[in-house]
């Protein structure tokens, strides 16, 4: 009960949280940039990550298990890989946004344009929704037999390849070539931009200069490495050696815990976003002292 009141109150904040970030950005005519249009697109995946997961996890808590039918669980591994691969992404083209923006500021207007900002994030949810279809198509081939029970909190991955009675190499082999273009790639370009970035801070003379132009980009940082150290720590590193408990920790940090502290990271180290926060809480507290 201890764990169910927890998860409870941490889903409940990570809602409210994510949700105040997209309402304030709507709201805040300051917040109107792509950064934060970025930002609204990152707390959509994170909203539609911890609701497939947390109300189905919660109900397991108080009834110790559950059953699902076998489609209901391609369901919810599909909004699952859905949001994670979004989630990618997303910080993809948020490193972008931060490369142009402190590389190449003179033309920071010109190239991240309104309708090209809205085309990035079609493509995104594009990408992620086809690549992750493929994935579940594939599992779909597989057959599964005898008295499955999944040993975890949701349909993960390779919970559900360890229930099929049929070769998995195949399958496992398309994942790992489909992973290319959402993890793989996203993740190398993160590094290169980042790698520009630094290069470029570092050559500003001033330290008022650097720690302005590294204050733009720290809170995208830390969501990256937060992020994909935990994703990687899930899927990449080997599997053999960990625990039961350790196998479905991690998980819990990517798909509970980032979810939550992504609104926290963008409200707290950020300015701009503070600044429009208190502009925001006034405007309520106004109507509502006028009603």
């Amino acid at each position: 009960m201890v764990f169910f009141v927890l998860l409870i109150l941490i889903y409940g904040f990570t809602i409210f949280g994510n949700l105040l970030i997209i309402t304030v950005v709507s709201y805040s005519e300051s917040l109107q940039t792509p950064m934060y249009f970025f930002l609204v697109a990152l707390s959509i995946s994170d909203l539609m990550l911890t609701t497939t997961i947390v109300p189905n996890t919660l109900y397991i808590i108080l009834n110790k298990q559950q059953v699902m039918y076998f489609i209901n669980c391609l369901i919810q591994y599909y909004f699952f890989g859905v949001s994670e691969c979004s989630e990618c992404l997303h910080l993809t083209v948020m490193s972008y946004d931060r490369y142009l923006a402190i590389c190449s500021p003179l033309r920071y207007a010109t190239l991240m344009e309104p309708g090209f900002c809205r085309k990035l994030v079609f493509l995104s949810w594009l990408l992620s929704l086809s690549v992750v279809l493929m994935e579940v198509l594939s599992i779909c081939m597989l057959k599964f037999c005898g008295f499955n029970i999944i040993d975890h909190f949701f349909c993960d991955l390779f919970p559900l390849l360890e229930l099929s009675c049929s070769d998995t190499s195949m399958v496992q082999t398309e994942i790992i070539l489909l992973s290319i273009p959402v993890l793989v790639l996203p993740f190398a370009f993160i590094i290169i931009t980042y790698i520009f970035i630094i290069s470029s801070i570092l050559n500003i003379p001033t330290i008022t200069g650097r720690q302005k132009a590294f204050s733009t980009c720290s809170s995208h940082l830390t969501v990256v490495s937060l992020f994909y150290g935990t994703l990687f720590s899930s899927y990449v590193l080997p599997t053999r050696g960990k625990s039961v408990n350790v196998s479905k920790i991690l998980p819990l940090l990517y798909t509970v815990m980032t979810p939550l502290i992504n609104p926290m990271i963008y409200s707290l180290r950020n300015e701009e976003m503070k600044t429009a926060l208190r502009k925001f809480a006034t405007y309520i507290l106004a109507s509502f002292r006028v009603g």
